[in-house]
């Protein structure tokens, strides 16, 4: 094949330097040309059809193949991301939940705490008002205790110095004791 084309080559030259134009339009050189086209476009086409294009339709395949599988796996993935989603929003609300209801149960504790410490602190209030009543009590029965006394003591010495006479502190008690019907 070499040759021929060897051949050819050295007629084209020779054809060339006979006319002076081109020579691929010189008119006798259209029939070999031909020829080694056809020749040429045959072993060509062998060549590609034999090896190359095999290995081009593999290359292709393989990358189709590729490409599906690749598709597949995102779509696997995707499936998987969307569980994985769907898990974790369930998990927040639950998650949620739980914090409503630690949070509904440290309001009720501490509403408890409260309500015990508010008890406990009426009942000392209520104790101290107890024992200050007791002590007011005790003290105006004193003050009413002495308020006669003195009423007693003080009618005597208006007695004596208005009339002049001295009056006994049973008398006067008697004088300042209320009278029953009035």
């Amino acid at each position: 094949m070499l040759a021929s084309l060897a051949v050819l080559a050295a007629a084209t030259a020779e054809a060339t330097e006979q006319s002076g134009g081109l020579p691929q339009l010189y008119a006798p050189d259209f029939a070999p040309q031909l020829i080694w086209l056809a020749i040429t476009f045959g072993a060509l086409y062998f060549i590609l059809s034999r090896w190359s294009l095999p290995r081009v339709a593999e290359v292709i395949e393989e990358r189709r193949d590729r490409i599906q599988r690749d598709l597949d796996e995102a779509d696997r993935l995707k499936g998987e991301t969307e569980k994985a989603l769907a898990a974790y929003e369930q998990e927040l609300a639950a998650a949620r939940g739980r914090a409503g209801s630690i949070a509904r149960e440290t309001r009720d504790k501490l509403a408890a705490e409260v309500d015990q410490e508010r008890a406990r602190a009426d009942s000392q209030v209520n104790a101290k008002l107890e024992d200050a009543e007791k002590r007011i009590g005790q003290m105006k029965s004193k003050a009413l205790a002495q308020v006669n006394e003195i009423a007693t003591e003080t009618a005597g010495a208006v007695v004596e110095k208005l009339i002049g006479a001295e009056v006994s502190a049973e008398e006067a008690r008697r004088a300042l004791e209320p009278v029953p019907g009035e």
